[in-house]
């Protein structure tokens, strides 16, 4: 497997990305932010239009330091962010639930990214047309050769955004219960709840033609298999080649 060129760098930090409490969960190296943003799927950007704040929960994927997202041509998003308007795209994973012995205690384990930079409608044919590839084999590898090819209408009706980034920070709890020293003498319950999302039972389509089977490149997708893990493995296969 190829290494990330990135892997050993980091993001600059400022007032902008800099983990302003609990200093100590904050990372800013490309390792630790790529490998949780390479977890994930689901994202929310935000931006602003016209002094409203707004947050679109999207579809990403990463390729290096560039973030790219897509959406309808007439979405109000994709709209403003065309022309290189400052965003910030974040993901979360959330880990565990924390009860601990007092309220101000309790708690949650997760692992979060905050990214920044300018967000611009990719305008280069050749560069839509891989983006639009990627959009899907980034999470199934190799499902886009065997599909029905897009039309020239849907690749119209489809906008994409990509987003170099200038900064991003990491921000980690991993510590389970963590109560003040005198509290663990009190008779009162407390643990942590682990938290994950896991795939299910794959449910084929009803409408299938006979012998048509599920194919092999998406046995990465397996039942009771985290989510995340089969994101990473697809990331994988999809950019970091032999």
């Amino acid at each position: 497997m190829k290494p990330d060129p990135q892997a050993g760098a980091g993001y600059p930090v400022s007032g902008r990305n800099q983990v302003k409490r609990r200093h100590d969960r904050g990372f800013y190296d490309h390792a630790t932010v790529h490998a949780l943003l390479d977890a994930a799927m689901l994202c929310h950007v935000s931006y602003v239009i016209d002094g409203q704040p707004f947050c679109t929960p999207t579809f990403f994927w990463r390729e290096g330091s560039r973030l790219y997202w897509h959406g309808s041509s007439a979405s109000r998003m994709l709209r403003n962010l065309a022309q290189g308007e400052p965003a910030c795209l974040t993901v979360t994973h959330l880990d565990s639930l924390v009860l601990a012995r007092s309220g101000f205690n309790h708690s949650a384990d997760y692992r979060s990214v905050m990214a920044f930079g300018k967000a611009k409608l990719v305008e280069d044919p050749q560069e839509k047309e891989r983006a639009l590839v990627m959009m899907v084999d980034r999470l199934y590898p190799q499902r886009t050769a065997g599909l029905r090819s897009a039309s020239a209408q849907e690749i119209k009706a489809t906008s994409v955004i990509a987003m170099d980034i200038e900064q991003a920070s990491a921000k980690i709890r991993a510590r389970g219960v963590v109560d003040d020293d005198e509290d663990y003498d009190l008779p009162i319950y407390a643990e942590r709840i682990p938290v994950a999302m896991v795939l299910g039972e794959p449910e084929p389509c009803p409408r299938l033609k006979s012998g048509v089977q599920r194919p092999a490149t998406l046995a990465g997708y397996a039942p009771n298999r985290p989510l995340q893990d089969a994101l990473k493995e697809a990331y994988v296969k999809s950019y970091l080649k032999p």
